[in-house]
């Protein structure tokens, strides 16, 4: 059962993140931000100049008491202690931004907007250090654990790029669409009508594995090498679009909350252990598979789910709202998921422990 989390915010929250302290910051319409103690007592509320609806919140990871936030196409830089007017702002975007991210070294800050755009500031001489881009909506940026001058991108162009900040240009790119005709499975021709508009990314804390969740249902999960990234797994995860997808500290459990109102745990620590096999002929096993499965009633088919027992959800929560944001806590000593929906509270589940 969930936990309601409640007297934060009267409009529908759209974002959330924690701090390493275990501090809660949730965004929400019209300029709502909201902070939270680890039992889901509202300790601090503010509203942002505008009232342009908070669309992500990010705390440093080397000063958990600065939080970075978006608002429209602002960045507002604040300290938790006392939750006042910001200590600075940034105007680099020149439409909403979507997403933020900030690299675990706190030297950059990377915002991804509504005009395909990837600002990244340098926090050091706050100026832009480089501008990246989609050709369509970019929906979501990550920079990569314990590599900070890299970070991979989604958006609604249905790329996923792969960037180093030395380099203007990806220095790769995959697009979801032709990847899905490549394998000319039975349902690439209902990718017309569906197509995988990437919404949402997480890399696992090695930094070599990320996944991506898109409106087609299905998460991918990659691998990087190098200056290029492989897919290792694709799997239907949801019904209707894959809103967010969010890698635990655990290697290899993922979070992913969907349109369809539900919230998944899957473990796919199976797909990278030593003995995994080459990725030409994993690739072509899990195509066959792929083939072989079918979807009945926007549900996976049984048979099919059981022949992949790697993908097989470990804990399905029917949350009953679409999910706009995911995010994990530790609340007296157990873990949580917290979810943000279309309504003014906060939703925490429990989490088995791994």
């Amino acid at each position: 059962m969930a936990v309601k989390w409640d007297g934060g915010h009267s409009s529908s929250v759209l974002c959330l993140n924690v701090s390493a302290e275990g501090l809660v910051a949730s965004g929400a319409e019209r300029g709502e931000l909201a902070l939270w103690d680890g039992g889901g007592s509202p300790v601090a509320q503010l509203r942002l100049p505008q009232e342009e609806d908070v669309t992500s919140v990010v705390f440093s990871a080397r000063r958990p008491s600065t939080l970075y936030t978006s608002h429209g196409e602002t960045i507002s830089v604040l300290d938790v202690r006392s939750l006042q007017e910001p200590l600075e702002r940034f105007h680099v975007n020149e439409e909403e931004i979507n997403c933020l991210s900030v690299n675990d070294s706190d030297s950059s800050l990377a915002a991804a907007d509504d005009s395909g755009a990837i600002k990244v500031v340098d926090l050091e001489s706050k100026k832009v250090s480089r501008s990246l881009r989609h050709s369509n909506i970019c929906s979501s940026v990550a920079f990569r654990p314990q590599r900070p001058q890299s970070l991979v991108s989604c958006g609604l162009d249905m790329q996923v790029m792969l960037w180093n900040l030395q380099k203007a240009r990806p220095l790769w790119t995959t697009n979801l669409q032709e990847c899905d005709m490549e394998e000319e499975s039975p349902q690439s021709a209902g990718q017309f009508f569906n197509p995988p508009l990437a919404h949402s990314l997480s890399v696992a804390s090695c930094g070599n594995v990320f996944g991506c969740g898109a409106q087609d249902g299905k998460i991918r999960i990659f691998r990087v090498t190098g200056v290029r990234f492989e897919r290792e797994l694709e799997f239907q995860a949801h019904s209707l679009g894959v809103s967010q997808v969010l890698f635990m500290p655990e290697a290899y459990w993922l979070l992913s909350g969907g349109n369809d109102g539900k919230v998944l745990l899957w473990d796919v620590s199976s797909n990278f252990g030593k003995q995994q096999k080459s990725p030409a002929k994993s690739l072509h096993r899990r195509k066959a598979q792929a083939a072989a499965s079918s979807r009945k009633d926007g549900k996976l088919n049984k048979v099919a789910s059981n022949e992949h027992p790697g993908v097989v959800p470990k804990l399905t929560i029917e949350h009953g709202e679409k999910v706009n944001w995911l995010s994990c806590a530790e609340i007296k000593g157990s873990r949580r998921v917290l979810v943000a929906d279309q309504t003014s509270s906060v939703s925490a589940y429990p989490l088995p422990e791994p």
